[in-house]
């Protein structure tokens, strides 16, 4: 059923029931109004009547001559005029003018005129009490008028209520039909101009203009939102495929050559049963380092993804001290014979993902700790949080010094390209890849400089100038504000049309 349709039933069906309601309203109003006119007239009356009816009780209770009485009477009578009246006293009643049958009970006292039912007919009734001349001959007079006249013109009243009613249904219906399909009609070009819309099959979306309905122009504001959203889900499944099939790739590509590596050993151990126990070690050991390669670089694969496919929802308050806290801790108990330096830091709290600064310190950890070792072996790190920036735009400054050779200028814009690994590396190349995608989630950004020479609280020789490197990684410090995701997450997509969008500054 349309919704002009439904409207006119509406108003077609609420317009009598108000005629009705009304017109209910009004009867009661003038039934009350009739009533207060009548019982206004009865009192007057028995104002004026009240003293001849005095007159008659005095006359019956001395025993006058009837002529005196009918007299009375007569008197009595001519002042009720139009309204009926009843005496009763200790000598009789006398009654005249219209009023109920004698066989209908009468209130003794009333205060104010009430209604009695005499059959089809309501009279209204006034009794007043009458002191005789002496005790013992006080009476009661009753006042009587009909309610035919105002029940009369209720039913006149309440047949034209009833009329206005029923010729208010169609005609209320018609013009709520009118209205309503010409209230409706922005609504129906919206739903015209949104029935041809596929958003699997074309790029177009809905182009509306204010039509000054607030409903119509909310409706058509949440439908851009949803498609809004369709677009950016569909957007972050396909990259996700895109991710799936890239770490499928990836995961082929780079695990190939370990692969036939630890096959050629396997075959040598085979082929080889009584193979010299010292080159037996050897093809062991190759065996082992070609395991840890693959294993490493299955978990920097899979960190990888995990970045790229992160949402917002996933981000909260961390505080940065306590991750770098831990993961120094857990770099001292993997290479207890390091010397990782780690003065005292303040809280610093910044709207992140835990995970994922968590994965970004450890692998500047684990790069200086391969990469950073001094000509005698050593690994010596030093490890540094604070916060700069200025007051309106504050920021977290991390560094990571260590005592190695150091990186020339020329190649520190690539070292975080994926799969790049240094000479004799036994890494994976995507240990600064995670970092670098990290400081890009987190609106962050990432430089390399000249290592500080001779590190604070660090023992051993100072490094000569120029030596070790330094990696500061600056993170915004936001609060409770959640981070804006770069659009573009190709951080394990090799085919992507920019790969590598990272956040970096020169040196």
């Amino acid at each position: 059923m349309k919704l002009s349709t439904r409207i006119a039933l509406a108003v077609g069906i609420t317009v009598p029931v108000l005629v009705l309601a009304a017109g209910w309203l009004l009867l009661q109003l003038f039934a009350r109004d009739l009533h207060a006119q009548q019982d206004a007239h009865l009192r007057q009356r028995a104002a004026q009547v009240s003293a001849d009816a005095r007159r008659l009780l005095r006359v019956t209770a001395a025993d006058r001559p009837a002529a005196v009485e009918q007299a009375r009477e007569r008197q009595l009578y001519a002042t009720a005029l139009d309204v009926g009246i009843r005496l009763t006293g200790p000598e009789g009643t006398v009654s005249g003018g219209p009023q109920p049958s004698a066989s209908v009970p009468l209130p003794k006292r009333t205060p104010r005129p009430v209604t009695v039912e005499e059959g089809n007919t309501d009279w209204r009734v006034l009794a007043v009490p009458v002191r005789g001349a002496r005790p013992g001959t006080d009476g009661t007079l009753w006042l009587f008028s009909p309610d035919t006249v105002s029940q009369d013109q209720l039913r006149l009243v309440r047949r034209r209520v009833v009329s206005v009613a029923l010729f208010a249904a169609p005609v209320s219906g018609l013009l709520g039909l009118a209205v309503a399909s010409r209230a409706s009609r922005p609504l129906r070009r919206l739903q015209q101009r949104t029935s041809g819309l596929d958003p699997r099959a074309s790029a177009a979306r809905l182009d509306h203009e204010p039509t000054g309905v607030t409903e119509v122009d909310d409706l058509a504001a949440t439908l851009r939102t949803v498609l809004a959203r369709y677009d950016e889900q569909a957007a972050r499944t396909t990259g996700a495929l895109d991710t799936a099939r890239s770490f499928a790739s990836a995961a082929a590509h780079e695990l190939r050559t370990p692969l036939m590596s630890m096959q050629t050993n396997l075959e040598i151990l085979t082929d080889h049963p009584d193979l010299d126990p010292r080159d037996r070690t050897e093809v062991l050991e190759d065996l082992r380092s070609e395991h840890t390669r693959m294993l490493g670089l299955l978990v920097m694969l899979r960190e990888l993804g995990r970045g790229d496919l992160v949402e917002a929802d996933a981000f909260g308050p961390v505080d940065l001290a306590e991750v770098v806290d831990a993961s120094v801790a857990e770099a001292r108990r993997r290479h207890p014979d390091a010397e990782i330096g780690l003065p005292a830091m303040a809280r610093l709290t910044v709207h992140g993902w835990e995970p994922g600064l968590r994965t970004l310190v450890d692998n500047l950890l684990a790069n200086a700790l391969v990469h950073g070792r001094s000509p005698d072996g050593r690994a010596r790190i030093e490890v540094g949080l604070r916060q700069g920036g200025h007051a309106s735009a504050p920021v977290a400054v991390l560094t990571v010094d260590d005592r190695g050779p150091g990186i020339p200028p020329e190649r520190r814009a690539t070292v975080f390209e994926r799969f790049r690994r240094g000479p004799g590396s036994p890494g994976s190349g995507l240990g600064l890849t995670l970092v670098a995608q990290q400081t890009a989630l987190h609106g962050g950004a990432v430089r390399i400089l000249d290592g500080a020479s001779g590190p604070s609280g660090l023992s051993g020789p100072s490094t000569p100038s120029g030596g070790g490197t330094r990696f500061e990684v600056r993170l915004p410090v936001r609060g409770e504000t959640v981070p804006s995701l770069p659009a573009e997450r190709d951080w394990l997509i090799g085919t992507a049309r920019r790969p590598q969008g990272f956040h970096k500054v020169g040196s």
